[in-house]
Parts: C-alpha cells; sequence; structure tokens
C-alpha cells in the first residue's frame, strides 16, 4: 500500500505491507523498516525484506521514506546530517498515530529496524522516541556523536546491532561522524542495566566462500 501523511506541511511517503492474515479483530505488532541514505522505501523493501515473516508472524510492515538533503534521501540523526531541517522524530510519530488509527495496531509493540543511516535512525527513535519504539535493530549503522550525546531514552531499549568489523562505509572503530561500535555497545549495555560481560557464541559458518565469520555477543 502507497500511502503518505501531510507532516510540517510535507507530504511524507510511505510503504505499508498487510499480511493476508490480518484481519483487525486483534492488535498486532508494527515494524518500521529504515532505507539507508540515498535509498529509498522501495529499494528498502526489497534489500531488507521482512515480509516473508510478517506473513508467517502476523505483523504490519511500513517502509517510510525520507527527506531530500542536497538531493539525496536521508534521515536527520544530527552530525553529518546537521544541515538537515527534517523533523524525522515527529514524523515517526505522527505516523504511528495514523496507522494506529487505520489499523489494530498493538502500541506496546512497535519496533524500529533499520540499514545504514536507517540503523542511525533507529538508535535516534530509541533515544528520542522511548516512549513508543519497544525495541531496535541497527544493519550497519551507528550513532552520531549528537545521538550519543544527546541520548534521552525514558526507559531501557532492547537494541541489536549487526555490523561488519571491515565495514567500509560505516566504520566499525569509528570516525568523526560515528562513534565506534563497541562505544555504542557499551552505552547501551550500561542504560539498559546489563551485564558487561556478554556471552560469546560463534555462529556456524554456512557461507565459507564470503569471506566472513560470524560472532554473536548477547548481552
Amino acid at each position: 500500500i502507497y500511502d503518505s501523511i501531510i507532516h510540517d506541511d510535507i507530504e511524507r511517503e510511505y510503504i505499508l505491507y498487510v499480511p493476508d492474515s490480518y484481519t483487525g479483530a486483534s492488535q498486532v505488532p508494527l515494524i518500521l523498516n529504515f532505507h539507508g541514505y540515498t535509498s529509498n522505501a522501495t529499494e528498502q523493501m526489497h534489500y531488507g525484506d521482512f515480509r516473508p515473516i510478517a506473513d508467517t508472524e502476523g505483523f504490519l510492515l511500513v517502509h517510510p521514506e525520507g527527506t531530500l538533503l542536497n538531493g539525496k534521501t536521508h534521515w536527520n540523526v544530527g552530525g553529518w546530517t546537521s544541515a538537515s531541517t527534517a523533523d524525522d522524530i515527529g514524523f515517526t510519530d505522527a505516523l504511528i498515530d495514523a496507522l494506529a488509527s487505520a489499523y489494530s495496531i498493538d502500541l506496546n509493540r512497535v519496533y524500529s529496524t533499520g540499514m545504514s543511516n536507517g540503523g542511525y535512525f533507529s538508535f535516534h527513535l530509541a533515544c528520542h522516541l522511548s516512549n513508543r519504539i519497544a525495541a531496535i535493530a541497527s544493519v550497519t549503522g551507528s550513532m552520531t556523536p549528537d545521538t550519543y550525546d544527546e541520548c534521552n531514552a525514558q526507559r531501557p531499549v532492547p537494541v541489536m546491532q549487526i555490523h561488519g568489523t571491515a565495514d567500509p562505509v560505516v566504520p566499525y572503530g569509528g570516525d568523526e561522524w560515528a562513534k565506534p561500535i563497541p562505544d555504542v555497545l557499551a552505552y547501551w549495555v550500561d542504560f539498559n542495566n546489563c551485564d558487561p560481560n556478554a556471552q560469546m557464541t560463534s555462529i556456524p559458518d554456512i557461507e565459507p566462500g564470503d569471506g566472513s565469520t560470524v560472532e554473536l555477543y548477547v548481552y
């Protein structure tokens, strides 16, 4: 379903996926799936494709569209997007309201995930919309120094981070515009009052030719 809402006098577009199992008889979770910098809702719907999972698990899935910054789609996360005037937190808040008025959504089970800039924005939502976002998952994202320094979560927010140690775009070790991933994790381990000693599991290397191995750390 391609639709839009007006927020801040701007038409904000999104793509909603409603699984066939949805009847409206009971409240269902909502997943927000945010695209990366220069990408768009359609690309993210295919690239980070949760539609088959929505079919089996029965949640609604929405792919919001960012606005343009210097001609490129983005989510406003401060830092390297600090020239942006987009109120993406307000837009997300309004989008949740709009969807909840049209569909039977369990507002205690609204989740955010995203790729790269969408991962940054998921952390931004955990910091600034924690009253509405139950948990987040960031794929190849981080926190800008702005998000990190100004984070104001009102409650513990479960987070999941998926990141390559050799990521050439968002460095695992950080940069002046990206907090190091270990610092991001340490922030949430502390804020969420987790045990700082992780349980580590090596994931079976089922694709030995892809040049990567995976370790899972659970706090």
